[in-house]
């Protein structure tokens, strides 16, 4: 198995108490370094650092693209998981009341890249895809 390597990823919010409370506390993401206008969080093995920022935007765009009968928000990030801890994922933050863009589901239910996938945002307004795959060789199949 090749070793993947970790990617960094920083992101704009409107408020680091705010977002602790997401992703400290709801998602379970280990704190790393910090200061008092940025954090970082460990995302399953990769740096995603949220910055204050002084013009952060008041509305976030709604540009979307159409797969599979969604609008999936563009643009967006997240991780791909093993299907365990997809489910473990979806249980966890449907118990919470989190309100999904899209509510996790089987994307491509029978074809090629069959995959569970749900969409969320996170409090500053950042759109977020967590997914799984029965068979992760299906990860990049056409």
């Amino acid at each position: 198995m090749s070793q993947i390597n970790p990617f960094h990823l920083a992101i704009e919010v409107r408020d680091l108490a705010e977002s602790r409370a997401f992703y400290g506390d709801l998602m379970g993401f280990a704190e790393g370094r910090s200061s008092d206008s940025w954090v970082d969080y460990d995302f399953y093995g990769h740096q995603v650092v949220c910055h204050v920022t002084e013009t952060y935007p008041a509305s976030r765009s709604a540009s979307s693209n159409p797969v599979d009968g969604h609008s999936v928000p563009v643009p967006h990030f997240g991780v791909v998981l093993d299907m365990p801890q997809w489910h473990a994922l979806a249980d966890k933050l449907k118990s919470a009341g989190t309100q999904f863009i899209i509510e996790p589901y089987v994307r491509f239910a029978g074809e090629v890249g069959e995959q569970a996938t749900m969409f969320f945002y996170d409090p500053s307004g950042n759109a977020l895809e967590f997914k799984a795959f029965a068979d992760r060789s299906q990860l990049f199949a056409k």
